[in-house]
Formats: structure tokens, C-alpha cells, sequence
């Protein structure tokens, strides 16, 4: 696997959708982000943030692999 030390997104366009993901996750978790910096959270609720990002991003996969499209 290689390295991408410039870290640079492979698909630039998808970073306003991811940070719209993280904000609709945070505030269904009860979590209040900030637009911009958010290293003032705790580890614990950035990582339920980022779980349940991961949760929808494999759900939706797996709709859109059988074919259903919720």
C-alpha cells in the first residue's frame, strides 16, 4: 500500500460531503462541532462520530451492492 504523505484526498470533491456526513452524525449523537476546528472534542465522541460514519458509508455500500437503493 502506498503512502499519501501530502494528504490530499483521492476524491477532493467528496470532502464537502464527508464534512456534511460528520456534522448530521455528530448532531443525531447529541455532539455540537464547530465548523473548522474541532480538536476540543473528547477521543470518545470523535470516535462514536466517526463509527457511525463508517456504519453508513457500509450500509449504504451493501444497499447499493443488492441493489436496493434506500
Amino acid at each position: 500500500m502506498s503512502s499519501n504523505s501530502n494528504k490530499m484526498p483521492n476524491v477532493p470533491e467528496a470532502k464537502q460531503a464527508m464534512n456534511n456526513m460528520k456534522h448530521e452524525v455528530a448532531n443525531s449523537l447529541g455532539i455540537t462541532l464547530n465548523q473548522g476546528y474541532n480538536g476540543n472534542i473528547t477521543a470518545k465522541d470523535a470516535g462514536h462520530i466517526g463509527g457511525q460514519m463508517v456504519k453508513r458509508m457500509i450500509s449504504a455500500q451493501e444497499s447499493k451492492m443488492s441493489g436496493n437503493n434506500r
